[in-house]
């Protein structure tokens, strides 16, 4: 689905708004024209007033001396002159008595004009203009001129005032073409931006809900159903973090790409950002319809990813939910649909998963969870517990695990298998992982000026995925190991081999650093990932701890796969632990194998810093319980 690129709404403002614009420009031209020439009209009066006025002042004392000496022939001398003025068109002596003495006239001239006022006189109707000057002694000369000369020179400005406003107001048209041309494609851009992920090109957050609005309201009307798919890419942080921003949004487009290829023109992909997808399936026939699709975007994206010469693995967590069944409105189904989606990343990721009404009860459960967590870091409700560590040989503790517990005020003891995936998701686990350090230095610094740590090899935190992309991590450690002044040597840190795999070129370089401080590695819950001998060799770990699940079977089906792993760390020259060891025949198993270490409930189930106290004062051997069988 493309998200709407038109405006009709805005394009019918642009039109009213450009006609608005050009008749006030085109008013504006039109007073502007007519002033121009009004104030023209003026200027041509007054300089022919002025020319009128000249000629009688220059003509005036021959004529006053014609009338002195009576002298009538003399007087027709004096204005036989104004043959070559072309616009004048009568000339008249008064005498004294106010009758005409001498006479100038052409052709189309009226014999006897009236006889204005004294001064200079415009009679816009007849067309002409008049000047009367007063003689010295007695008489007056009168000049009357034809207008045609200024009409003439009027509409000739008048035309030319025309045809620069006509000039005028089409370069107005045209620029309030341009302008409206270019808001509307400023607007239709704003209106791109705000309705399409400019990554992919797909329909964004904003255009999805308008999308799933109308959707809706058609499966109402259809008495039809919709679907919704909501797709979480599992592993994409891992991917953007590693191969930079540039390289995880060409992966994006990857993405969208194959999800277009196997979905319906009817189908609508909008993407609701990061690495969220959601697809509206419209008509769903049933349940059955939408697993089939989820199915079908899982396999296309299980497929590798070729990207600027890396092969890329992907996999997604989906969450279903359909309407009406699973709501009755869009932001309940979308809720829904988020909710299933996570049920779906907690049950191992890589799957779907339909919504269900009590998957609403644990969602609202780990937000309740979120929102306590939060608070329990400022009131004190994180408590840590130690699991010893047994060596397998002397029968000694040789370490222990630190691990967090919580008591919440108000829902009670809750387990790590519960808060720590909601402190990995909300983002709360590096600064749960701060305290956990900062807890467990400060505790096994007490035992150590108490010298209860001399026969032990260290105390183990677990770093979480979060923290290892923590730009603070190596500044938080020194702090915490300078302010508890606990050796770096009996702090031994423990990355999953999930995490490690992740991101093995960053991480590799992390633990670099931090075992050039002196700080012990240890790769847990090994075996469960992807190592290789090439692998480990790069890695600057001091120990392996085999995962729990191969220990549950021993002696038994997990007995090869535990065989290698001790016999590949006796390679490379690393211990190995084994955790979640229950029974005797267990502890047999390994020793036997060569393990180094063991911990679990055969031995001592987590306990609080005080009991661990009271174990470390008695200084008890463990050999009875490590004794093999003849």
């Amino acid at each position: 689905m493309k998200a709407r690129l038109t405006l009709p709404s805005a394009r019918w403002r642009g039109d009213q708004v450009a006609r608005q614009n050009l008749l006030i420009a085109g008013a504006t031209l039109l007073a502007a024209s007519m002033l121009l020439v009004l104030f023209q009209a003026v200027a041509l009066q007054t300089e022919l007033r002025r020319k009128l006025t000249v000629q009688a002042n220059m003509l005036a004392p021959a004529a006053s001396q014609a009338l002195r000496q009576s002298r009538h022939l003399l007087a027709e001398q004096v204005l036989a002159p104004l043959s070559a003025a072309p616009d004048i068109e009568q000339a008249l002596i008064y005498g004294p008595n106010g009758l005409p003495y001498a006479r100038y006239a052409r052709s189309s001239a009226e014999a006897t004009p009236t006889v204005p006022q004294a001064g200079t006189h415009t009679d816009w109707l007849a067309g002409s203009a008049s000047v009367l000057k007063e003689l010295p002694g007695g008489g007056a000369l009168l000049l009357r001129t034809s207008l045609a000369s200024l009409y003439r020179s009027l509409a000739q400005f008048a035309a030319f005032t025309m045809a620069i406003g006509l000039c005028a107001f089409g370069i107005t048209m045209l620029m309030v073409h341009r302008t409206r041309a270019a808001a509307e494609q400023a607007e239709n851009h704003l209106h791109y931006l705000a309705h399409v992920d400019p990554v992919t090109t797909l329909p964004n957050r904003h255009e999805f809900n308008d999308a799933l609005a109308y959707a809706l309201m058609r499966a109402d009307r259809q008495e039809s159903s919709v679907g919704l798919l909501l797709l979480d890419l599992d592993n994409f942080k891992v991917v953007n973090d590693t191969l930079g921003h540039h390289h995880g949004d060409q992966l994006l487009k990857l993405v969208a790409e194959r999800l277009k290829l196997i979905l319906r023109t009817t189908d609508i992909i909008c993407r609701m950002g990061g690495d969220e997808f959601v697809v509206i399936i419209e008509p769903a026939d049933d349940a059955r319809e939408m697993a089939s699709v989820a199915r079908k975007i899982l396999a296309v994206l299980a497929k590798p990813f070729a990207l600027d010469g890396h092969q890329l693995y992907l996999g997604a967590s989906i969450g279903v939910s359909l309407y009406p069944f699973d709501a009755r409105d869009g932001a309940t189904l979308t809720r829904n649909a988020d909710t299933a989606m996570y049920h779906a990343k907690h049950q191992g990721k890589n799957r779907y998963a339909a919504f269900q009404s009590d998957m609403a009860l644990r969602a609202q459960r780990r937000l309740r969870i979120e929102a306590n967590l939060r608070q329990a870091l400022q009131d004190g409700e994180l408590s840590l517990h130690y699991q010893p560590q047994i060596d397998l040989r002397s029968g000694r503790i040789a370490g222990v695990e630190a691990l967090v517990r919580w008591q919440c005020r108000e829902m009670g003891e809750l387990s790590p298998g519960e808060f720590i995936p909601v402190a990995e998701e909300s983002g709360v686990i590096v600064e749960l992982g701060r305290w956990v350090l900062h807890s467990a230095c400060r505790q096994a610094a007490a035992w150590h000026k108490a010298g209860l740590l001399d026969t032990l090899e260290h105390v183990a935190v677990n770093l979480s995925a979060s923290q290892t992309r923590d730009a603070g991590l190596m500044d938080d450690i020194r702090a915490i190991l300078h302010e508890t002044q606990l050796p770096h040597g009996l702090l031994e840190l423990e990355i999953t081999e999930g995490v490690m795999m992740d991101n093995v070129q960053t991480n590799v370089e992390l633990m670099q650093r931090l075992q050039e401080t002196g700080i012990h590695l240890s790769i847990d819950d090994f075996g469960t990932g992807y190592s290789s001998m090439s692998y480990l060799q790069r890695l600057p770990i001091d120990q392996l701890k085999i995962d729990r699940s191969f220990v549950h079977d021993l002696p038994g089906e997990g007995e090869a796969i535990v065989t290698a792993i001790i016999a590949m760390a006796r390679s490379l020259k690393l211990k190995v632990v084994a955790e979640g060891v229950e029974t005797l025949r267990q502890v047999e198993f390994l020793r036997k194998a060569g393990c180094d270490n063991a911990q679990g409930f055969f031995f001592a189930r987590p306990m609080t810093a005080a009991q661990l106290t009271a174990l470390l004062l008695e200084r008890r051997d463990w050999s009875s319980r490590t004794v093999m069988l003849a």
